[in-house]
């Protein structure tokens, strides 16, 4: 089995092509360069996607059966257009990593994968879609939304996209779990969204990466969510970070309209918290169902402290600064709890 990995040097990307590896295969691996080093026993490509030379540079050392896109989170639909279009000749199978911010209704509603997507055409640049007032739809999901369509384009009944809500695990880059484990080793009293029974539905990295690569070499197609099928009570997950980092403190559990009054930001200054009610209401039957299976998210964590503890370090991204309320800020919300 021969595959390219768009990106491949972090997280999820790097995942992807260590199980790759360890399954035998031929693994060629497209990037710049920048975000961190080759996995050992990769054909590394050096380039850049939005660059038509260094695409067709990239051709040059296919074929492959498939292709796992990783990288084009950032990207305009335009450019996931001219990067499907050059390798088309050149890949049997394209497997797409998306998000479920392409649904219309999320996180307002239930989801499953026939629920309406977001329209974007597939060679829109960064300009295109909107972000509504409370958060949704983003113009991120209308772009990726974008990017999908530039897949089924090219690739129709050979590409599959993955459509993932929030990604966990060791060598995190964007800080969500990580903040919380650094929350909770600190101690204290420590602010937390309510209702404290509320399930979240947070992936393991190495789970999605098992997945990707079991399609890579399959035969299905269309999208799938990659939400986690039980999922785990915000309580479970605070008392798991506890537990690990031995911090000597306890949640204080509070109502949304309060965070809402203190101007708390949904999904970043309190990582993983959105009010809405289908945020975490993503149906990922049929992913269950074509093999995804998911570790307890207790592992994910702990897993995630032993990383940080052994000098774990991300490969340094902006979002990271994103996440995490202010200590000062935290206190005086506690302080009015009480």
């Amino acid at each position: 089995m021969r595959i390219l990995v768009m990106g491949g040097t972090w997280f999820l990307g790097k995942q992807i092509v260590q199980q790759a590896l360890a399954r035998g295969w031929d693994v060629t691996t497209f990037n710049r360069g920048r975000s961190g080093a080759d996995v050992p026993g990769v054909q590394a490509v050096r380039g850049d996607r939005t660059v038509a030379d260094d695409l067709s540079r990239l051709a040059s050392s296919g074929p492959w059966d498939a292709v796992v896109d990783t990288s084009s989170s950032e990207m305009p639909p335009r450019d996931v257009l001219r990067a499907v279009r050059a390798l088309r000749k050149r890949a049997r199978r394209w497997v797409h990593v998306s998000t479920v911010s392409v649904y219309q209704g999320w996180p307002h509603q239930p989801i499953t994968e026939t629920s309406p997507v977001l329209d974007c055409p597939p060679d829109a640049d960064e300009s295109f879609g909107w972000t509504g007032a409370d958060g949704s739809p983003t113009a991120y999901g209308f772009q990726k939304a974008g990017a999908e369509r530039a897949v089924q384009q090219a690739f129709g009944d050979s590409c599959v996209l993955l459509r993932p809500g929030a990604i966990l695990g060791p060598e995190e880059y964007v800080g969500r779990l990580p903040w919380w484990l650094a929350r909770t080793a600190r101690g204290g009293r420590v602010l937390a969204p309510a209702p404290a029974e509320r399930h979240i539905q947070p992936v393991d990295v190495r789970d999605v990466a098992r997945f990707a690569v079991d399609q890579a070499a399959a035969t299905s197609a269309g999208a799938y969510n990659i939400t986690h099928p039980e999922g785990i009570t915000f309580q479970g997950f605070l008392d798991a970070c506890f537990t690990v980092t031995r911090g000597p403190g306890r949640p204080v559990w509070a109502e949304p309209g309060l965070l809402s009054e203190h101007a708390v930001k949904q999904w970043t200054e309190l990582p993983l918290w959105r009010a809405h009610k289908g945020v975490w209401a993503v149906d990922s039957t049929r992913a269950a169902g074509d093999g995804l299976r998911c570790r307890p998210l207790v592992e994910t964590i702990a897993d995630t402290w032993a990383w940080l503890q052994d000098d774990g370090r991300p490969v340094d991204h902006p979002r990271w600064a994103e996440h995490g309320i202010d200590p000062d800020k935290e206190a005086k919300i506690l302080a009015a709890l009480g």
